[in-house]
């Protein structure tokens, strides 16, 4: 079959399939959350199984054929299982397979593993088939808790346009991005992808460390230069202990406003576009991808907070601050982050007027701590007004605003034409 021929095959259907039937090679746990959602968005979900009759642990409502049977019934097959199953494949026959398009979503233990990737080796076993990469960089969890968290992108790569957009749109219709990474030659860095060791974490640790000098520098010139310089006092013991417990539970609150901004200037975005399927800009993509590591740190400097608090002498009001750190990053999401705002707040509410707060004209730390949060807060109030949220719902559910009017103009054949 030409490319042209698919292209028809797969134009004249494509609005029918957007919520057709969908194939699954595989019942592990990731082809039974990948059945759910798919069946939770509208889809049609057919299982092949070398045993039709078992399928006491698959979703209700999925339907269990035999393999040719299941790819004879729809037009995208997703082949969940491990290269070394790929046999079956042949044993199906060319002719049930000649025209689909079948995602791969397999991974390998280790880098390096095969010579070729396992898309392209797919690809080699069912020639007659178009192969698309994708799905390999989501997880069975993120499938099944709606990919709230950085797993939200899905990669998609292979030598037929029509056969990714096609899967492109069944990650949309998932609720994910869907980013085109080229031809099926980029599959063997998108199965590395997942081997990778911390791959997310490089601008999280870059940011923290960043922030943590700064503030340390800022601090130590502010209270332990600004007390040698002005009244003759030695406390650079301080240095060690002190100005570091000063330090972590700054860093802490602004790592985690950090962790939930992205997500409010993705709303403000989808409000603007008018739809949720249009692609974030690149540094937007990047920063959603990474706000589990910003949540992950400052749980962690939260934690360093503590630990440090129980090794000197402090006062009542410092004591009285561990109950709002221990418990960053928990459930309670931007409620932790508003009770940790609003306990900043009340900490130094009656200093703020005060003129000798401010050491050579520098506010004290935490009162930059406060410009992040703040922000988030007020940008999260106005994203919750039940105006603004009531839009923004709609549009997550797939509602897209229609596009502005159009002016009709004739060209010099007679032919009506569209303008903006």
């Amino acid at each position: 079959m030409t490319n042209n021929s698919f292209a028809m095959t797969l134009s004249e259907p494509s609005v029918q399939h957007k919520r057709g039937t969908i194939c699954i090679f595989g019942t592990g746990d990731f082809g039974r959350s990948l059945g759910l959602r798919l069946l939770q968005a509208g889809y049609r979900v057919v299982f092949g199984s070398r045993n039709p009759k078992n399928s006491s642990l698959l979703p209700k409502g999925a339907q269990v054929l035999s393999h040719k049977e299941a790819a004879q019934a729809a037009q995208v097959i997703f082949v969940a299982v491990h290269r070394e199953n790929y046999d079956f494949l042949c044993q199906i026959g060319g002719e049930a397979l000649a025209g689909k398009v079948l995602v791969d979503v397999s991974n390998n233990l280790k880098r390096n593993q095969y010579p070729e990737s396992n898309a392209e080796h797919l690809s080699k076993l069912v020639p007659a088939a178009h192969v698309v990469k994708a799905f390999n960089t989501v997880s069975a969890w993120a499938l099944q808790s709606g990919g709230l968290d950085a797993n939200r992108q899905v990669l998609v790569c292979g030598h037929n346009y029509e056969a990714k957009q096609m899967v492109k749109d069944i990650a949309q219709n998932l609720g994910f991005t869907a980013l085109d990474k080229g031809s099926l030659q980029a599959a063997a860095e998108l199965e590395d992808y997942p081997l990778q060791l911390f791959p997310m974490w490089r601008l999280p640790v870059a940011l923290a460390t960043g922030l943590i000098v700064f503030f340390f520098l800022y601090l130590l010139a502010r209270d332990v230069i600004y007390a040698a310089v002005q009244d003759g006092k030695d406390i650079s013991f301080r240095v060690m202990v002190s100005l570091p417990n000063k330090v972590f539970p700054i860093v802490s609150l602004i790592m985690l406003a950090l962790c939930y901004l992205p997500g409010v200037i993705a709303g403000f975005l989808q409000l603007y576009n008018g739809t949720k399927y249009r692609r974030f800009p690149n540094w937007l993509d990047r920063w959603m991808l990474c706000r589990k590591q910003l949540g992950l740190l400052a749980l962690a400097l939260a934690f360093l907070h503590v630990l440090y608090t129980l090794i000197i002498p402090l006062r009542y009001y410092v004591r009285h601050r561990l109950s709002s750190w221990t418990i960053a990053q928990s459930k309670l999401g931007h409620l932790t982050l508003l009770l940790c705002t609003a306990h900043t707040f009340l900490y130094g509410w009656d200093r703020f007027l005060k003129p000798s707060t401010y050491k050579w004209y520098l506010p004290p730390g935490y009162m930059l701590s406060l410009i992040i949060p703040c922000v988030v807060m007020v940008l999260k109030f106005v994203l919750i007004t039940p105006c603004v949220d009531r839009a923004i719902t709609r549009i997550r559910q797939g509602w897209e605003r229609k596009p502005a009017a159009y002016t009709g103009i004739y060209d010099d054949k007679g032919n009506q034409s569209l303008l903006l």
